[in-house]
C-alpha cells in the first residue's frame, strides 16, 4: 500500500477520472463498450501512470467477449463480500449503522441538490464517484475519504484476485492522500476481521423524512466511520 502516485490532480483531472471509472466499474454492457474511445480519449489527458491504468482496462473490455465479461463481473463482486462495491458495508455489513450511513450519503446528495434514483442505494462507488465528477467533488471527495479503508480494501481485494477490474480503483486511489499510519491500521483491522455480519436490513434508510421533498432542509446525521478515519 505504499507506493501510491502523489495525490495533487487539477479539478479537471479529478473529474475525468472519477467520471471515467463511475462508468468502466459499472456492469459491462453494449452501451458501456460504446464509450470506450471518448474514455480513451479523455485519458490522454491523465498522469502518465493513472491514464494508462484507464487504457489498460478499456483494452481488456475490448478484447474479452462480453458475455465473459458479464459473468466476470458477477462472480467478482456480487458473490465475494470483501470486493463489494457499496462502501458502507466494509464499516458496516447490514447493520442499522449502515442505515444511518445511508441516510448521511443521501442527505449529502440532497444538500448539493442532487436527487438519487429509488432503485439506487447512496453508496455504491459508481454512483459515489459520478457524484464528485459531476456534482460537487469536495463533498464527493469527502464521502470516498469517510470510506477510505473499505476502498482500499476493496483494491488490495481485487489485486489478490489478479483482477481486471483492480485497475480503475488504483486510479482513484491515485487522487486521494496517501494513506496515513492510523489509516493503514484500519484497513488492517478490517482485513482481517472482514465487514459485521449482523443482518438487521436497512429500514431507517427508508425513513420519510429523507424523501425528495419531504424535510425543509437537511436533517443532521453524525457520518460513521473506520477508526482512523478522516475527521
Amino acid at each position: 500500500m505504499s507506493r501510491r502516485p502523489n495525490a495533487g490532480l487539477a479539478r479537471h483531472e479529478l473529474t475525468i477520472v472519477w467520471q471515467s471509472v463511475s462508468l468502466l466499474l459499472d456492469y459491462p454492457d453494449s452501451e458501456m463498450l460504446a464509450r470506450l474511445d471518448v474514455i480513451r480519449g479523455a485519458s490522454q489527458h491523465l498522469p502518465v501512470a493513472i491514464g494508462d491504468s484507464i487504457r489498460g482496462f478499456a483494452d481488456h473490455l475490448e478484447r474479452t467477449p462480453l458475455p465473459q465479461l458479464q459473468a466476470e463481473y458477477v462472480e467478482t463482486f456480487d458473490n465475494r463480500r470483501r470486493c463489494n462495491l457499496f462502501l458502507t458495508y466494509f464499516a458496516h455489513g447490514d447493520t442499522r449503522k449502515r442505515g444511518l450511513a445511508l441516510l448521511r450519503f443521501k442527505q449529502t446528495y440532497l444538500s448539493a441538490g442532487y436527487e438519487l434514483a429509488d432503485t439506487e442505494l447512496p453508496d455504491h462507488l459508481c454512483v459515489v464517484l459520478e457524484f464528485a465528477a459531476t456534482v460537487d467533488q469536495q463533498l464527493g471527495r469527502g464521502l470516498i475519504l469517510d470510506h477510505r479503508a473499505g476502498l482500499e480494501l476493496l483494491r488490495v481485494s481485487l489485486a489478490d484476485l489478479s483482477s481486471p477490474w483492480a485497475a480503475l480503483i488504483d486510479a482513484v486511489s491515485a487522487t486521494l492522500p496517501a494513506l496515513r499510519g492510523d489509516e493503514r491500521d484500519a484497513v488492517r483491522r478490517l482485513a482481517a476481521e472482514g465487514p459485521p455480519e449482523e443482518e438487521v436490513g436497512l429500514a431507517p434508510f427508508a425513513a420519510p423524512q429523507f424523501s425528495p421533498g419531504a424535510a425543509p432542509k437537511p436533517i443532521p446525521l453524525s457520518m460513521p466511520s473506520f477508526p482512523g478515519a478522516r475527521r
